[in-house]
């Protein structure tokens, strides 16, 4: 009788040990669970649960000054160090677009905000943006990067197509290469400015600096496009 018994005890036995081990599931990131977690004096008039990636975006829109201050959250890929936002002043590919990446150099153990012209598919170079950015931080908590930025937008635009990625490894301050599944290459939409306009600027960005003459002509924006796609050029 003790030999039948053997199986249901050796199953006991493994599902207990197995209940004792350290959870491994990922949390979930979602617009209701940061909404007390963002750092002091960041508030956002608006967030929402992007789609893939399981990343958020907390951002405002204001429109007295064509301003969007954002915050973007996410893990980072497994063994990566990277998370990135970007804008293509010029089409809604990879070339041409302005990268905002929050990484941890290789080696360090603060993340730290760099910006990148992606001028080719095979040229990703650090450089100034093509158009005002202010507000650059970054810092870790519960296993996200966490990205902040403010920049300026047309005064026509209504609405943004928005890509974004989560990355992995960092050579020195150069990001590599991204995962290259099903969810990167999805992780787009389109950000709706208008209906979630402000009156006042966000607390988490600061004042919009007061632009220069022609500056509309500078930035040369293609009013409503905003892309990344950073794929075989990492």
């Amino acid at each position: 009788m003790s030999i039948g018994r053997s199986p249901l005890l050796a199953f006991a036995i493994t599902a207990t040990f197995l209940l004792l081990l350290p959870s491994t599931v990922v949390s979930q990131n979602t617009c209701a669970t940061q909404a007390k977690t963002l750092p002091s004096g960041r508030t956002y008039a608006n967030c929402t649960d992007l789609p893939y990636l399981n990343a958020t975006l907390h951002f405002t829109y204001d429109q007295a000054n064509s301003s969007l201050s954002i915050a973007y959250i996410a893990a980072p890929a497994p063994n990566g160090a990277w998370v990135s936002w970007a804008i293509n002043p010029t089409a809604t590919g990879m070339v041409g677009a302005q990268a905002i990446i929050a990484l941890k150099p290789s080696g360090g153990s603060t993340v730290v905000v760099k910006t990148f012209n992606m001028s080719s598919y095979s040229s990703v170079v650090e450089s100034p943006l093509s158009f005002d950015v202010w507000g650059l931080a970054a810092d870790e908590a519960d296993g996200n990067i966490r990205l902040f930025a403010s920049v300026k937008v047309p005064v026509s635009a209504t609405s943004l197509n928005q890509v974004w990625q989560v990355g992995g490894v960092v050579n020195g301050t150069r990001p590599r290469i991204h995962p290259l599944g099903n969810d990167n290459k999805q992780s787009t939409g389109k950000l709706e400015l208008i209906s979630s306009a402000a009156k006042a600027p966000s607390p988490g960005g600061g004042d919009a600096p007061t632009p220069d003459k022609g500056a509309g002509m500078r930035i040369g924006w293609s009013a409503g496009i905003l892309a990344l796609a950073f794929g075989m050029a990492f």
